[in-house]
């Protein structure tokens, strides 16, 4: 019995843990039910995601999944839950998910009290270059370069936004990334796009021979 109620103690206890991550806003809330029902779905919960980060900010996805993945962290919103992966529930703890509509824009929000930062001061480097000088050149053309990794002497990089499937991003890579990043960075032999073009939305792509 003792060892029962220890373990309903543990549960308890995880749950308050888990709802105390991240935090659903009424707005938000009465937003995702909405859309549940008028799209007639059957889902069990809102996932949400750290997709890619900045040197000073994260950047988020969102979406209705049926079920949680057996790792997920689960924090039950009472009408709905909502599902996070380990990994990203390291940067969200404290997080707000809010709903705001104005004159000027609409849509989800997170108000997220962590910072990201790399372990690496390199990789830090690395990352306020591609945020004050790669990523301001390329989103003239609605693009956006995140940094995913950096090893010694390698990268690897993910091409977004106008980026990913354009025709011109091997060019873009080859002429204007890697000789930024080296010029500043000499040590930085390979600069790896992790990218698959092939599925990005411009429809002229065609994959460079070689």
């Amino acid at each position: 019995m003792r060892n029962l109620l220890n373990k309903l103690k543990s549960k308890q206890s995880q749950t308050e843990q888990d709802s105390a991550l991240l935090t659903v806003t009424e707005a938000a809330t009465q937003k995702i039910q909405s859309v549940i029902e008028d799209q007639g779905l059957e889902v069990e919960g809102l996932r949400v995601s750290i997709s890619g980060r900045s040197a000073s900010a994260f950047e988020y996805g969102l979406g209705l999944e049926v079920e949680p993945e057996p790792d997920d962290v689960v924090v039950d919103c009472g009408e709905f839950k909502v599902f996070i992966d380990p990994e990203s529930a390291e940067n969200l703890k404290g997080a707000t998910v809010d709903y705001v509509e104005d004159l000027n824009s609409s849509g989800f929000k997170i108000d997220n009290p962590n910072a990201p930062t790399w372990d690496n001061p390199k990789a830090q480097a690395i990352q306020q270059l591609i945020d004050e000088r790669i990523n301001p050149a390329v989103a003239a053309h609605g693009g956006q370069i995140d940094l995913l990794d950096v090893t010694d002497d390698s990268i690897y990089i993910h091409m977004g936004g106008g980026c990913q499937g354009c025709g011109m991003a091997n060019a873009t890579l080859k002429h204007g990334i890697e000789g930024m990043i080296q010029e500043h960075f000499p040590e930085i032999t390979n600069i790896i796009d992790t990218t698959d073009h092939a599925a990005g939305a411009n429809p002229y792509y065609q994959p460079s021979k070689g």
